[in-house]
């Protein structure tokens, strides 16, 4: 199992918390400038914010009421050190003016501290999403035929926005209330360290409330990740065979599996409503309490005349304030899970190695000799099911070589095979005398031009999707390439010729006409080997033969390998190879195998002619 399936399913053993911030600030450390710049303003934005309590303080104990309490004098102290009246309107105005400028201080700050990481978090996003595509890119083939599409999605879609509300306002939120709790907790000590013990009394039931929460919080996040995924991948799969399901009225049951993954999604996140729900009344109730003991044991000492009202009143407002942060980290925490949760599966992803690496030292490329050999070829999948057994054959420089055989015969698989999607578990396959994985990636598909089964075309202009963005590929050439498919009439249908923009998987072509663009994105590289898996297997008879006198052309000085069920493509190939249970069963010309009588005969007659028992027989055939 792959490593995103894996964090998915949590099968292995997840990261603590502490690793995943590490990865994560890793990725903040090249906007390090602007996270410092947010830091700052956090710092003297809480500066702002508990200056408050303190200048209604000094309004009331040293203006409005007059004390000679202990704490009357620690806030005579504070106006003294900012050289302020000691007493009289003036004074009074003064401390109110303060107290506005604080408030207004704290907003700006706050505007310039929330634009500036939100900047930073979509910095941040872009360079994780472009290492994740880049990264993507880099794994092989057999990793995204066992993963799904959706899965991958998620990934780079709503897993990467969960980790930019981390950046924008979960750490910076954290940062400001650990900042704002340190500056409340040094003043009340320095104006009364006994109310300040009252006023804490109950911060132990805080903190194992919050343990609590922590324990099954994120639990429950990488749960729901794990759901949104599965809700993905079966979107992505139905939607894009919608045609099928509605074919087969499959509407109903798609229906009712689509209400199992959604419901499931729901369950996941009512019992995460529940432990927020529960956590944040708690801490609300522990708040009251807090305030009370304040109430009792202040009231006690203010009537003792240890104590100013304007103290008790400071010290009421910062307990709110104290413990107000601590009930944001309800939500602060939902951010900071789903992150985590996020995190775990992004690194997970970034961190799965591809299967098939550039050799440590590659060989120079060598020139065109338009030779490839598979040598006792042996290659699985999965373990040891094998698809090809002992498969060897090789093609000489220009040779046409057609494979035919059954469906599941292991035809595909020797395209896989040279243009190394897959590494085989025993033998070689060679190209140009030399074992492909010796060579350079970019460099041995770069002499390869392959058109399969599937038709790739993507959203775009016509032109990139014949170029693909290849260097050196101009519109003159790409013209050309279109005419020698016979896609002449393409263009001229087209009015904006290779500017027309195509939809979605080549949306605005007919399947005949998608196939055209992909032979003409195959040639218009001049490629060295042809690879053609079922090429014409998507066009009309009329297209086919176009395709066909445009390929008698084109295959000119080119080694082709030719995959094909339609045995009247075949006939005018050099040699034709027949596969059957993954092995080589025969090879020679078309006449030579008819005149045999074996496999090959048997296949032909089943399409071509009226087939015969004895020759199905004699292949072996059912």
């Amino acid at each position: 199992m792959n490593a995103i399936s894996d964090v998915a399913a949590g099968t292995t053993e997840a990261p603590d918390e502490r690793t995943l911030l590490r990865w994560l600030l890793k990725w903040a450390l090249p906007h390090r400038r602007r996270i410092v710049a947010a830091i700052v303003l956090v710092l003297a934005g809480s500066a702002f914010q508990v200056a408050g309590p303190l200048l209604t303080a000094a309004a009331i104990d040293l203006y409005m009421k007059p004390q000679a309490a202990t704490g009357a004098q620690h806030v005579l102290h504070f106006i003294q050190a900012l050289h302020l009246p000691s007493s009289g309107g003036a004074g009074l105005m003064t401390v109110v003016g303060l107290y506005f400028a604080s408030l207004l201080g704290s907003a700006v700050l706050l505007i310039l501290q929330a634009r500036t990481m939100l900047i930073t978090g979509q910095l941040v996003m872009r360079d994780l999403r472009d290492a994740l595509f880049a990264h993507l890119q880099r794994l092989e083939v057999a990793w995204f035929s066992r993963t799904p599409a959706g899965r991958v999605i998620t990934r780079l879609t709503s897993d990467v926005e969960a980790l930019n509300e981390l950046f924008t306002s979960g750490l910076v939120d954290i940062l400001a209330d650990l900042s704002v709790l340190g500056g409340i907790a040094a003043i009340l000590f320095a104006l009364d360290w006994r109310l300040a013990l009252v006023a804490f009394a109950v911060l132990p039931f805080m903190i194992l409330l919050s343990g609590w929460f922590r324990g099954r919080a994120r639990t429950i996040y990488r749960e729901v990740r794990t759901r949104i995924a599965a809700i993905n991948t079966h979107l992505q799969e139905h939607l894009a065979g919608m045609s099928v399901v509605q074919l087969a009225r499959a509407e109903g049951r798609t229906s009712a599996a689509f209400k199992e993954l959604d419901a499931k999604h729901r369950d996941v996140n009512i019992r995460g409503v529940f432990y927020y729900a529960v956590f944040y009344p708690m801490v609300e109730l522990l708040i009251a309490a807090g305030m009370a003991l304040l109430l009792v044991f202040g009231g006690v000492w203010k009537y003792a005349g240890t104590l100013s009202i304007g103290v008790l009143y400071a010290f009421l407002q910062y307990v709110q304030r104290f413990f107000r942060p601590i009930a944001d980290l309800a939500e602060n925490y939902n951010i900071l899970q789903t992150s985590f949760a996020a995190a775990e599966r992004l690194k997970g992803l970034l961190g799965t190695e591809p299967g098939i690496v550039q050799p440590v030292t590659p060989l120079a490329p060598p020139g065109r000799v338009g030779t490839f050999e598979f040598d006792a070829v042996w290659f699985a999948y999965e373990e040891e099911n094998w698809v090809l057994r002992d498969i060897g054959f090789a093609a000489r420089s220009g040779e046409r070589l057609a494979v035919v055989g059954h469906t599941g015969a292991g035809k595909s698989t020797l395209v896989n095979l040279l243009l190394r999607f897959y590494d085989v578990q025993r033998g070689g396959v060679l190209v140009a005398g030399a074992d492909v994985r010796r060579w350079d990636l970019a460099q041995l598909r770069r002499r390869f031009a392959a058109v399969l089964q599937e038709i790739d075309c993507f959203a775009g202009t016509l032109r990139e999707n014949v170029s693909l963005g290849r260097r050196g590929v101009d519109d003159r050439r790409m013209r050309w390439a279109l005419e020698q498919v016979g896609a002449a009439t393409l263009l001229d249908r087209l009015p904006q010729g290779l500017d027309t923009v195509l939809g979605e998987r080549g949306t605005g072509l007919s399947v005949g006409e998608r196939q055209l663009v992909s032979f003409a994105r195959a040639l218009v590289g001049d490629p060295e080997f042809l690879l053609l898996d079922e090429a014409t297997s998507s066009v009309d008879p009329l297209t086919e033969a176009v395709i066909q006198r445009a390929l008698e052309r084109l295959l000119a000085g080119r080694t082709a390998l030719i995959i094909a069920h339609r045995l009247a493509t075949v006939v005018g190939c050099d040699r034709v190879l027949v596969m059957h249970s993954g092995r080589l069963v025969e090879q020679g010309h078309h006449e030579e195998l008819l005149a045999r009588g074996g496999l090959y005969r048997a296949l032909y007659e089943l399409q071509l002619l009226r087939p015969t028992s004895e020759g199905e027989r004699a292949a072996g055939l059912p």
